[in-house]
């Protein structure tokens, strides 16, 4: 019997997804459980309608993605940070505080789990940080840490 999966099944397939499995197990289990719908050509037609629509939403969030990525790199962060005399912070620059930069001189709003430093950065100078958009889109940012 061939099923139409409406949640991920483990060691079976992903949502959205036509699989072949034994009458039992898809009458008792995966459609009371509301793990699946029986591959009818109406529920096809209902799966190729969906599938359509989360592909334009994808090439929605792809087009936003790559306006993100050019915006942050049009040019490098400054962060400003206290230092002692021979150039030394105060402390560490962190992703959080790399967040904060992006989102008050670039105007984006960027969650700091997503963003990686590259060096750990405890003199002035300039750095690069990745960042990770997910679906194997990411890019690298500059910054630049100033004295206060």
């Amino acid at each position: 019997m061939e099923v139409i999966l409406i949640k991920d099944v483990d060691n079976l397939g992903a949502a959205n997804e036509v699989v072949k499995v034994r009458n039992g197990y898809a009458r008792n289990f995966l459609i009371p459980q509301l793990f699946a719908v029986e591959a009818s050509p109406s529920n096809r037609k209902q799966l190729d309608e969906k599938r359509k629509q989360l592909k334009k939403k994808e090439d929605l969030m792809l087009a936003a993605i790559n306006e993100v990525i050019a915006k942050l790199n049009e040019g490098a962060l400054k962060l400003g940070a206290k230092t002692g005399t021979s150039g030394k912070i105060f402390g560490a620059v962190t992703s959080l505080q790399i967040s904060r930069a992006i989102r008050e001189q670039k105007g984006y709003e960027i969650d700091r789990r997503k963003i990686t430093i590259t060096d750990e950065v405890k003199e002035l100078g300039t750095y690069k940080a990745s960042i990770d958009f997910g679906n194997g889109h990411s890019t690298e940012v500059a910054f630049e840490v100033v004295a206060e």
